[in-house]
């Protein structure tokens, strides 16, 4: 009887001592790969998000450091407008799935199955710009679509330089003067 007893104060005391300590929540962020330089100039689609410009334009962003701005321009190579990079206040990607023409189209067919084709799914990929309308005293978000994450994810990166934002997390900003509040 008193080996038993023994046998378990020594159980419960050896796993008082061995329970988990609460340990310092360390701050390691994993690093960062650093994304290739994007080209002066890369095709973009125009979504929408800037004053005047409703319709979506097939074209191409173009940074120009001289002026200090990232230039869209239409297909006609015609400047369309121009955000400076002082103005930009936020930018990051978006991503979304959406189902193909294709797909749409064959899964409205009467046939067994057919319905299937709805998972028939592409990924667009976007740029979203959130920046201070030097014209009107309005914020606006243009969006843009990019073909490929690499592209997108260097034109990101290099736009958000020349910009000089802070990155916090995917995305890039540029931080309030004076606290929470301007």
């Amino acid at each position: 009887m008193k080996s038993i007893f023994l046998t378990i104060l020594f159980a419960v005391s050896f796993s008082m001592a061995v329970t988990a300590q609460p340990r310092p929540v360390e701050k390691v962020e994993k690093p960062r790969v650093k994304a290739a330089l994007a080209p002066e100039s890369f095709d973009a689609k125009y979504e929408g998000g800037v004053i005047g410009y409703s319709a979506k334009v097939e074209g191409s962003l173009k940074f120009d450091d001289i002026n200090q701005r990232l230039i869209f321009r239409g297909k006609d190579q015609k400047e369309m407008f121009g955000l400076p990079y002082d103005a930009l206040l936020a930018l990051y990607p978006q991503s979304q799935s959406v189902t193909t023409g294709t797909g749409n189209v064959i899964s409205h067919i009467p046939l067994p199955g057919a319905g299937l084709a709805g998972f028939i799914k592409e990924k667009r990929r976007y740029m979203i710009v959130q920046f201070d309308d030097p014209d009107v005293s309005v914020k606006g978000t243009a969006n843009f679509r990019i073909e490929n994450k690499e592209l997108l994810d260097s034109a990101i990166q290099t736009l958000a330089e020349k910009a000089k934002l802070t990155q916090r997390g995917d995305a890039y900003y540029r931080p309030k003067k004076g606290g929470v509040t301007d």
